[in-house]
């Protein structure tokens, strides 16, 4: 299978790339991290003239449709540079909006908005206590005639506070549906706060907080599943761009570090182990591009083992090169003070979120066919 990137898809990295390497640097980066919002408008600004919202975004709603292959594009260059705006969260929302509902009315102006950078989304996928069981949800939705209104509670938000409107499952008749809740709806309470590798999360708590159900064809659990499925892929580019980068500093460390009167670079037992975090990084790039292609399979377990098989590969790469870079920076490698250690972070973040290594293990060997598998 060919992993090349077309001609627009390298175009659109190199550019984000450039953008990021001359005003996303580490200390412009932390500075954002420290600052009371978290996010800058400005480098949304930027990522919006850049076209990256517009970018999942259907063509009718005024965006380029772009695929699974061209999020992986954007996801990597946003690894790479640490970038800790609501991006991901943004496109997922998109995503579920796209796939739950009708694509008119308001469906419609929302991703519209969302395609101008004038809206930032969130999916509120998970709940207290329900660990990665996408299906075990305690927010029931109450319908009045047309209206529906939400109790319930949903933790770990990512980017639930900076987000305009939210995306949120919810049990409606004992049946799971989707529901859309603009930020300022009445009966809501939001608590923010920042997560061990500098981005924002939020509990949402509803208390009778209006909604609007999505209503498109597919807005059940179906959907759930493959919205999180999508969000799963993106974090696994997201990871490989951060295994890069994290595999540079690494390498660059070592050539300066001095031990017995020489750079450590040259002790053979190191390169010995810098080489296997360059080959478990090779290895969760290529099953993440698989994922990629296959993301869109009208076969729903093929998408499914695609999807899993790259959070298992891309987890456990990201804990194996993590913690090598850490011993290869020695003490340095867990202070703030180098890129490494929140590089670290945030792929044991990404291990954790929508299922971490022996869930989706799990979660393979449950497909149909599995057992069938020659060895």
């Amino acid at each position: 299978m060919d992993f090349t990137f077309n001609d627009e898809q390298q175009q659109l990295a190199d550019a984000l790339r450039r953008y990021l390497d001359r005003n996303y640097g580490f200390e412009a980066r932390q500075a954002i991290v420290r600052s009371d919002a978290g996010i800058s408008e400005t480098h949304w600004a930027a990522f919006t003239e850049l076209g990256l919202p517009a970018l999942p975004v259907p063509e009718p709603q005024g965006g380029f449709n772009g695929g699974a292959v061209d999020m992986l594009v954007v996801m990597q260059e946003l690894g790479r540079a640490l970038v800790v705006e609501p991006y991901w969260a943004t496109a997922v929302g998109v995503e579920a909006l796209r796939l739950a509902g009708t694509g008119q009315g308001e469906d419609a102006s929302l991703l519209e908005r969302a395609a101008q950078g004038e809206i930032k989304l969130a999916v509120a996928f998970h709940e207290p206590k329900a660990r990665y069981d996408l299906f075990e949800i305690a927010t029931v939705a109450t319908s009045h005639g047309e209206q529906h209104t939400l109790t319930g509670t949903k933790s770990v938000v990512l980017h639930g506070a900076q987000a305009n409107y939210w995306i949120v499952p919810a049990r409606s008749n004992g049946e799971i549906a989707l529901f859309v809740v603009p930020r300022d709806a009445a009966g809501v309470k939001v608590t923010d706060y920042r997560t061990i590798d500098g981005q924002r999360a939020a509990t949402l708590e509803f208390n009778g907080t209006p909604a609007r159900q999505l209503r498109g064809q597919h807005s059940g659990a179906a959907a759930l599943e493959h919205i999180a499925d999508y969000g799963t892929l993106l974090l696994c580019a997201e990871a490989v761009g951060a295994l890069d980068a994290l595999n540079t500093a690494t390498v660059d460390y070592t050539k300066t570090r001095q031990q017995f009167g020489q750079p450590i670079a040259r002790f053979q037992a190191l390169q010995h182990r810098m080489v296997e975090m360059l080959i478990h990084a090779e290895q969760a790039r290529s099953v993440t591009y698989l994922a990629a292609m296959r993301y869109s399979s009208e076969d729903a377990d093929q998408r499914r083992r695609a999807i899993s098989a790259a959070k298992v590969r891309v987890g456990q790469a990201a804990r194996f090169v993590g913690q090598q870079a850490v011993q290869l920076h020695g003490g340095m490698g867990v202070t703030n003070e180098v890129a490494a250690a929140h590089l670290f972070k945030r792929l044991a973040i990404i291990e954790t979120t929508l299922g971490d290594v022996d869930h989706h293990l799990a979660r393979f060997a449950a497909l149909p066919g599995f057992a069938s598998i020659e060895v």
